[in-house]
């Protein structure tokens, strides 16, 4: 059964008041992905299509405020770009400190795991490979993880997670949330078992964090990154900063992945954020030359150079696909996914 088949998984994701218990059955070897590269995906040439049957069991977004679930997307997106616009530079994140420190608006806070992260975990082996490597854990790292529920999907795959942020008061609620939560992501496999998680508050941009999350004899770098609603809500101007980041934290490794969600595709570039409007394109200019300026045009659109080579330091993007599922904010007015998810390596 091909990836399409996991279409229940978003309308059990974002369910209406009770805990829920489902199972879904499909297959390793995602249909709906595009691998852009082979040669450098080697686990390819060894891997067999196999059957997966896997039970999620995840709560209801209950925990949203009533404005974050009510109001519309349009409102909610002009009241957070008319509060974020007072701050910019090295100030920004003062802005997303005060929403957490409020807590009255989150509007990012979907209550659930990102139907797209899971169905690539399940569906996309392929592509990105198991929870293990060198027979220790992969380490992961979700920048801007907001409450946690990405951290606790990927822990429950096996991934030792670490959970970014910047806001003490988002930290509280990620701790909160898991406490809360606990049976609510159940493990995926006995035998690969529970990860690790670990919230750390922090600056992405510098190593201050480190030395919070306690992994013996760690070298700094992660072998998994899940971006969602991290680089959409950067000003562009701190894109290749991002970028260059990126390059830095991602393992130098063929099984090491930086799994981005694509989103708001559709949004105009030009509209302002955050969230701002990126398109496939944004992702693909910036991390080919990680920290170097990139043009864009006067509607804010990337301006892409053909003749231009990746930099020695680029990552390579080894798959591109639409999830066989994600938010409904990522979705078209007739259902129809318009969200990529992108992945990643060193060169």
């Amino acid at each position: 059964m091909c990836c399409r088949a996991l279409r229940p998984l978003v309308q059990f994701y974002q369910g209406a008041s009770l805990l829920a218990e489902h199972q879904f059955v499909g297959t390793t070897a995602g249909l709906s992905s595009t691998i852009l590269n082979p040669r450098r995906t080697p686990e390819l040439r060894s891997f067999q299509r196999r059957p997966i049957s896997v039970k999620i069991r995840i709560c209801s977004p209950a925990i949203m405020s009533t404005a974050n679930a009510t109001a519309p997307i349009a409102e909610n997106r002009e009241k957070l770009k008319s509060h974020m616009a007072q701050y910019s530079g090295s100030s920004y994140v003062r802005g997303w400190d005060e929403l957490w420190n409020k807590g009255d608006f989150l509007p990012w806070d979907r209550g659930s795991p990102s139907p797209a992260l899971a169905d690539t975990l399940l569906n996309h082996a392929e592509v990105i490979g198991g929870p293990f490597i060198d027979g220790r854990r992969k380490r992961a790292l979700v920048p801007g993880c907001g409450r946690g529920v990405d951290v606790l999907l990927l822990a429950s795959f096996g991934y030792d997670v670490v959970g970014l942020e910047y806001a003490e008061k988002a930290l509280v609620a990620c701790e909160q949330y898991a406490k809360e939560h606990k049976g609510s992501y159940p493990v995926k496999n006995e035998k690969i078992g529970q990860g690790g998680i670990k919230f750390v508050q922090g600056d992405f941009y510098t190593d201050d964090w480190f030395s919070k999350i306690g992994w013996e004899g760690w070298d700094g770098k992660f072998d998994l990154i899940y971006d969602y609603t991290f680089f959409c809500a950067m000003q562009p101007s701190m894109r290749k900063d991002w970028a260059k980041r990126m390059t830095e934290l991602l393992r130098p490794s063929p099984q090491a992945n930086l799994i981005c969600l694509e989103f708001p595709v559709s949004k105009p570039a030009k509209s302002g954020g955050p969230p701002f409007g990126v398109a496939p394109k944004t992702y693909l200019e910036h991390l080919s030359h990680p920290g170097e300026d990139i043009a864009y045009d006067l509607e804010g659109n990337v301006k892409m150079n053909p003749l231009v080579e990746s930099s020695p330091n680029a990552l390579e993007r080894v798959g591109h696909w639409h999830p066989a599922d994600t938010h409904q904010v990522g979705k078209d007015k007739n259902g129809n996914v318009e969200d990529y998810i992108s992945v990643w390596r060193h060169r």
